[in-house]
């Protein structure tokens, strides 16, 4: 009897376990915008806690909300710290028992202060400009941060009230500049505001503007790079050093007096390419920075320098590794430098010794940011890979175990039938190893093939790497019923210089082929029905894809978004310095060379169907890009859909746009390639 009741019970968890695995879904764009994202962890000094922010979406309200969150390190305890949605960028207090904050509580960016010990966050700064890049003196006296400013105020703040009310009562909307960068990404830098420095003390409050009379950019995407130095008389910083008409940006470090007396000098002037992300050692003597070489090539390989405060020599640490470093931080002895770098596809933490040798890999897998030492054996991370959605996790350093301390996007995560996922290599352009990831679709069956998706990456020196990528997720394109390629041709970061400067004016040609070949590779594996097969790109992923309509029919469908379609256009990027090296000529210098690379002198081959999809506010890539390119199609007669976006940028960030987005895409390819039609 008792063996009837155990099988039973046997025969009831198999039937539930069953039952759970059936009810798993595959992943859509409804639950990847459900799912939350967390931020990097910023550690306390004395290693206990980590705050960090985590981002969520009201797709019915097509918004998003932030919050801060603290973690015990050790057990993995979780405390939400504020609970407004608009909050952002925590930094410990030196003693560990006050977290500074940005909020938009207010709608401008101010500062917070949120003492640990209980009570209401208070707010420490009121300016008419919002705020941002914050960070504590080691004193715990006074805080540093950064806020754009119109450089006729001279220091007044109730000026600049003044200033910004009559910009914004002004009748005239005309925009007029006589610089050859004049808008960036997806904003105009003609409204005349400039980056600053500034600090602001916590018992008085007062405000002293650190850069009086100094008007440079920092980073043009709108952040600032520096560090303070542990005796808080000089903070390192890196400023774009070119003035208008901005021919071309160059990046150096400088240090800047923290008395206010706006005294700079630089200490990188020598280089002719760019010098980034200064930190102090923590005895002051050294500043850690990245040095790249070549400015022409924004992906040249990026070495970390370490600066001599006393005898303004300069050692390079990595540049004898092939590896292009990343966020950097010391050891709290000083004696060990962490780092960042991709490498083959992935986003690997390093160390190194400080007087230089040979690097050590800490941590391979998937993708990884915002490392942190958390006491001197354990290090916590944000990780991801092509099959989890972000969480935060934490490493032990002497015994190499790995443990989860977040669990954020469980739920959903264990609701979704994944893909299985295939790192490979093949042989591709000249015969040369090109790496490529394939997601197979849920439920794949070996016994027959599926149609193909070809992703093809933005860049062109970018990386399909493993990660879970919010707006070109391979699981959620494999989804539906398809095999998905994601190869990382010539040009590609993380597999050397040489595989990454290979391409450097000439865009096309070994990235084409190198394609074509991972097509060729999967249809000789068997598993992919060659009839039915499509490409999708965005950026140099949507040249490709116009390159590939003007060489080649064996694709069923094209996708391109934000694609480049004329590189004479591109004149008109928010950035043209160095386009006729990446080009290999210009529309007034070696114009045949340029024209050899260039998709639009090919449309009269033309003949696979186009889903052409872009935003308005796309300055790097101009939308006349996709305007020009459906239009031609459109006057050819042949297949073509226009997707535009009037309020998206390069990327499309909206969770309604985002899932209308992914909507059109695979109505694009259910009419061409019938996912549901799979072939023995």
């Amino acid at each position: 009897m008792r063996s009837i009741f155990y099988l039973m019970i046997s025969c009831f968890f198999l039937l539930f376990s069953f039952m759970q695995v059936q009810a798993r879904q595959p992943l859509d764009a409804q639950l990847m915008w459900q799912m939350k994202r967390p931020g990097s962890p910023v550690v306390s000094p004395d290693g206990q806690w980590s705050a960090f922010t985590v981002s969520e979406y009201d797709i019915e309200a097509n918004s998003s909300s932030t919050d801060i969150f603290l973690m015990h390190n050790e057990s993995g305890a979780l405390r939400q710290l504020t609970f407004t949605g608009k909050e952002g960028s925590p930094e410990w207090s030196p003693d560990g028992r006050t977290l500074a904050f940005i909020s938009r509580r207010e709608n401008s960016a101010q500062i917070y202060l949120l003492n640990l010990d209980g009570g209401e966050a208070r707010k420490l700064t009121d300016l008419p400009v919002g705020v941002y890049g914050i960070k504590w003196f080691p004193d715990g006296k006074r805080i540093a941060f950064a806020a754009n400013i119109l450089p006729e105020y001279e220091g007044s703040w109730e000026k600049m009230r003044q200033l910004q009310k009559e910009k914004r009562e002004s009748k005239v909307t005309a925009r007029a500049t006589e610089n050859t960068m004049y808008r960036f990404w997806d904003r105009w830098l003609t409204d005349g505001y400039y980056p600053r420095l500034f600090t602001v003390e916590l018992d008085s409050r007062k405000v002293v503007d650190l850069m009086p009379g100094i008007n440079n950019y920092f980073s043009m995407m709108g952040g600032v790079s520096y560090d303070i130095s542990p005796d808080g008389g000089t903070i390192a910083v890196s400023i774009n050093t070119t003035q208008p008409p901005y021919d071309r940006t160059h990046y150096d470090i400088h240090l800047l007096a923290t008395d206010g007396s706006g005294q700079m000098r630089s200490i990188t002037s020598e280089n002719p390419a760019d010098d980034t992300n200064p930190v102090y050692s923590p005895d002051g003597r050294y500043i850690l920075y990245g040095k790249q070489s070549i400015y022409h090539f924004y992906a040249d390989r990026v070495v970390i320098t370490r600066y001599d405060t006393r005898t303004g020599t300069h050692t390079e640490l990595t540049g004898h590794t092939d590896l292009s470093c990343e966020d950097w931080f010391w050891s709290a002895d000083g004696r060990t430098v962490y780092f960042h770098a991709e490498d083959r596809a992935m986003r690997s933490i390093f160390s190194i010794p400080a007087n230089g040798g040979i690097q050590t890999e800490v941590f391979r897998s998937g993708t990884n940011s915002g490392a942190s030492l958390a006491g001197a054996r354990q290090m916590v991370f944000n990780h991801h890979n092509l099959s989890a959605p972000p969480e935060i996790y934490k490493l032990d350093l002497r015994r190499g175990g790995l443990t989860k301390m977040t669990s954020f996007n469980d739920k959903i995560a264990q609701s979704i039938n994944w893909g299985q996922v295939e790192n490979v290599t093949y042989k591709g352009a000249d015969g040369a190893d090109v790496q490529m990831f394939v997601v197979f679709p849920p439920d794949y069956d070996p016994n027959k093939k599926y149609p193909l998706v070809m992703m093809i990456h933005g860049g062109p020196h970018g990386t399909f790497g493993d990660q879970f990528h919010f707006r070109w997720n391979g699981q959620l394109f494999a989804a539906p019923g398809y095999i998905v390629a994601m190869p990382n041709f010539h040009g590609s970061t993380s597999f050397g210089q040489e595989f990454a400067i290979s391409i450097h004016g000439q865009h096309a040609d070994k990235p084409f082929r190198d394609i074509m070949k991972a097509a060729d590779y999967l249809i000789g594996r068997g598993i992919v029905d060659e009839t039915r097969m499509a490409a999708a790109g965005g950026s140099y992923g949507g040249y490709m894809v116009s390159w590939i309509a003007g060489h080649t029919d064996r694709f069923a469908a094209l996708v391109n978004h934000a694609g480049v379609y004329d590189l004479h256009l591109q004149f008109a990027s928010d950035y043209s310095g160095n386009r006729a090296y990446q080009y290999g000529g210009s529309p007034f210098h070696d114009f045949d060379k340029l024209n050899l690379n260039n998709p639009a002198q090919f449309a009269h081959n033309f003949k696979t169907p186009m889903l052409v999809m872009h935003g308005e506010l796309d300055y790097r890539v101009p939308v006349a890009h996709g305007f020009l390119v459906y239009g031609i199609y459109k006057a050819m007669g042949l297949d073509a859909r226009l997707v535009y976006f009037p309020d998206e940028n390069h990327w499309v960030l909206k969770p309604q746009n985002s899932i209308y987005w992914y909507k059109e895409l695979f109505d694009w390819f259910e009419r061409y390639l019938n996912p549901g039609l799979t072939k023995n």
